[in-house]
């Protein structure tokens, strides 16, 4: 049995934090908001995220953060993305010295272009950082179905050790060592889920969609190699398993953020999407690289007010005709 605090009261944190309590570790989700921690403990739900789900009544949540993080093993850390550097400065004080850093949040911090390893350890530096990634809905967690996720760690015996102790029945973690690799993929897969969402949004067919797909998940390829990650990670679930999942259900925050900005609802007062705050610096990135993402670069131009979803279809199908696979020509 492990001692696993989560840093994140939100849907993901407490879906992970139910699924490892019923494998039989000792949980306890730090949040911010008294009154959800109150309901975790008392009712053993979390209705503004969770709907009617039950938890496991040995689930437990705080508001305290040394309470939270007492005597942990391992730390998850489950708040948005653009928050973790914020999380990661509070946790300082009271982080035991051995306790494993898994990031859990999917997005590159949009200040300094960072991954969430990197955020965590520049404030953490004396602690193993690892990743836990992969298609996986917070819904489907918490009702203990089947789920597989990736767990990568620096050093794969790290990874295949922590992966045996977490998984079970209902949650089945594969070890990796790439845990750069396993970010990005998480990350770039938000921006791509709302191209595909603006797509299904402006009404433009299953066919158009499933090219945004393929065509996305090249350039998340590129722009992943070119940053460092290998390709056969991307070809994994942190790569096209979670593109595929988030690409295809409304209960990606993502994809339904896209499907309201294609069919020009107003976005004000959605839930939190990832990728909004990712495309940007993913952009700057891809420029940095030089490398070609158009299918992100248009995505940019649509969210940031400067192309509507029609010019976006007009762009993207009037670009110049190539080779699909240029890069694997003589």
């Amino acid at each position: 049995m492990s001692r696993i605090c989560i840093l994140g009261a939100g849907a993901w944190g407490t879906a992970l934090g139910a699924a490892f309590v019923r494998q039989g570790h000792a949980v306890r989700i730090w949040g911010r908001n008294a009154g959800t921690c109150d309901e975790i403990n008392r009712a053993h739900a979390n209705s503004a995220y969770l709907g009617d789900a039950r938890l496991p009544d040995a689930l437990e949540a705080t508001p305290d953060m040394a309470r939270a993080l007492e005597n942990a093993d391992i730390a998850l850390f489950v708040a948005p993305a653009q928050s973790t550097d914020e999380v990661a400065a509070k946790a300082a004080a009271h982080l035991p010295a051995s306790a494993v850093l898994i990031a859990c949040a999917k997005g590159i911090d949009s200040r300094s272009g960072q991954v969430q390893t990197d955020v965590i350890a520049g404030r953490l530096p004396d602690h193993p950082v690892g990743v836990l990634s992969g298609p996986s809905f917070a819904a489907d967690v918490v009702r203990g179905l089947p789920t597989a996720v990736t767990l990568a760690m620096p050093g794969q015996q790290a990874a295949q050790s922590l992966a045996e102790a977490l998984s079970g029945d209902a949650i089945r973690l594969y070890a990796s060592d790439d845990v750069l690799g396993v970010q990005i993929g998480g990350s770039l897969k938000n921006v791509m889920a709302i191209a595909v969402g603006i797509c299904r949004g402006g009404g433009m067919g299953a066919s158009a969609e499933a090219a945004l797909i393929t065509r996305g998940y090249a350039e998340l390829v590129r722009l992943s190699v070119a940053m460092g990650a290998r390709p056969e990670t991307l070809m994994g679930l942190s790569g096209l398993g979670d593109l595929v999942l988030t690409c295809s259900s409304e209960l990606s925050r993502n994809f339904s953020y896209g499907i309201a900005v294609g069919s020009g609802r107003d976005v004000t007062g959605l839930k939190l999407a990832e990728g909004v705050y990712t495309v940007a610096i993913a952009n700057e990135i891809a420029g940095k690289h030089g490398i070609s993402c158009p299918v992100m670069h248009t995505a940019g131009l649509v969210l940031s007010g400067r192309m509507s979803a029609d010019e976006a279809r007009i762009a993207l199908m009037s670009r110049p005709v190539k080779a699909e696979h240029p890069e694997a020509r003589p």
